[in-house]
This record gives C-alpha cells, structure tokens and sequence, in this order.
C-alpha cells in the first residue's frame, strides 16, 4: 500500500500552519508516524550566507549535510522543482503524509477556510477535497463541514479517513 496523502489546501493566510501545528499532536499520540511537506511559493534559501555549509554549496557540493546534536539539514541546489513522486522518494516511511500547500495536485485534500480573509472556497471547484475546516459556518456544502476550532474533531475525520486508506 501506498503512503496515504493529505494536503491541506486554503489561501494564505487561512491558517494552514496553525492547524497542521495543533493536528500533528493529535495525530502522532494515536501512534501514527507522520512526515510534512512544506511548500513556499517564495524564492527561499534555506542556509545562511557565509556559513560553512552555504560557502560548500556555493563552491559546487551537490548536497551539503550540516548535522547537530539536535537534527540535521540536507541543502541542495535544484535544478527543476520537484514532482511529487520526488518530493516523496526523499522521505523516510511513515504512515501518513501531509503536504501543506500544493493545492493544485489531485490528490485528497481538508481544506482550511477562514472567512475574515474574503476568499472563495475552493471546495465547489476541487473535486479532491475531503472536508471543510473554517472559523465561520458556511453554506451548504458538498462536503462535511469542521469546526476549525475543534483539534479533536478535525483529527477524528483524519484518522477515520486515514484509516479507509488501508
């Protein structure tokens, strides 16, 4: 079986982070493993201007790993953005996935809604959403609907669903 996917998918600004930072909590206590893919659609460099490893990066190393006591970073110039496929071949194995951002990709998705910021939902247009989470009750949705709010049952519908993934 495949590693299930989850994007949770919203403008920015709908709190995505926040809620992926209260729901990992939840999710790993059950004993699931789970990993993260961050996406940012701004030019980032992740590694810090005339320090050892962004000196080795710029004078040609492929990869540069910097490891401390408390973890580690692999810095790497790309040349193409990666797919998908890539993006995951480069985890380890876990039982669950979630990829914050990458909205467009087709695979299942909790939308994150908060309706100060004045955007649309992206539910009526995304066949692949799952479920709803916003700050305000909407209309009638083709989807079930989740109190942003509420961990507890945001991560019930993701440990159910995860669960009908097996």
């Amino acid at each position: 079986m495949a590693t299930p996917l989850l994007v949770l998918a919203g403008w920015s600004g709908s709190g995505k982070t926040t809620l992926l930072e209260q729901l990992l909590p939840c999710l790993t206590a059950t004993g699931l493993r789970v990993s993260v893919v961050k996406h940012s659609h701004h030019a980032v460099d992740f590694d810090t201007p005339g320090k050892d490893s962004y000196r080795h990066r710029a004078a040609g190393a492929a990869q540069v790993m910097l490891l401390g006591e408390r973890g580690l970073a692999v810095y790497e110039n790309l040349s193409a953005p990666l797919d998908l496929a890539a993006q995951l071949a480069r985890l380890h194995p876990v039982d669950l996935v979630i990829l914050e951002g990458q909205k467009w990709l087709a695979v299942p998705k909790l939308e994150v809604h908060r309706s100060a910021l004045g955007k649309p939902l992206l539910q009526p247009d995304d066949p692949d959403i799952l479920a709803v989470a916003s700050d305000a009750t909407l209309p009638a949705l083709a989807v079930p609907q989740l109190d942003l709010n509420d961990i507890d049952a945001i991560a019930a519908f993701v440990l159910r669903w995860w669960e009908q993934q097996a």
